[in-house]
């Protein structure tokens, strides 16, 4: 059985921002750096730096916190980063570009694997194209 790193790395970005971490240490590979590049240009994230311990490639994102020192802790939890894995090895879930889900009436983004590498749901539908939805982040 082999290891979802989609979703491993999605649960340590969730994980690290519910815990107010800084920073958070990702594992490389080509699809996890692509999804963390277009947290990058969402602006979702700060700052994305690759470097070798021993013989691994390692990635470690600089995370960006909303502060709302004023208001209760239930108006503080909305202001979290939800990111919530869609299509899984058990189970693939794909979409063409006409029926591509919307999250928050667009101002979520929705992460996609194409056959033109993976991009936003913006972007698809710009090339319409469709593809198997990886994840919402909103």
């Amino acid at each position: 059985m082999g290891r979802d790193t989609i979703a491993d790395t999605i649960t340590s970005i969730r994980n690290a921002h519910m815990a107010k971490k800084g920073t958070v240490r990702i594992e490389y590979n080509n699809s996890t750096e692509n999804i963390i590049q277009i947290l990058l240009e969402e602006g979702f994230i700060e700052n994305v730096r690759k470097h070798w311990e021993g013989k691994k490639k390692i990635l470690v994102l600089t995370l960006r916190h909303r502060r709302n020192r004023k208001g209760t802790d239930t108006e503080r939890s909305n202001l979290n980063l939800n990111l919530k894995r869609i299509s899984r090895p058990g189970l693939r879930i794909y979409s063409n570009y006409q029926k591509m889900p919307r999250i928050l009436g667009g101002m979520g983004i929705v992460i996609l694997s194409t056959s033109r590498g993976i991009m936003t749901d913006r972007q698809a539908r710009l090339e319409k194209i469709g593809g198997e939805i990886l994840c919402y982040i909103w």
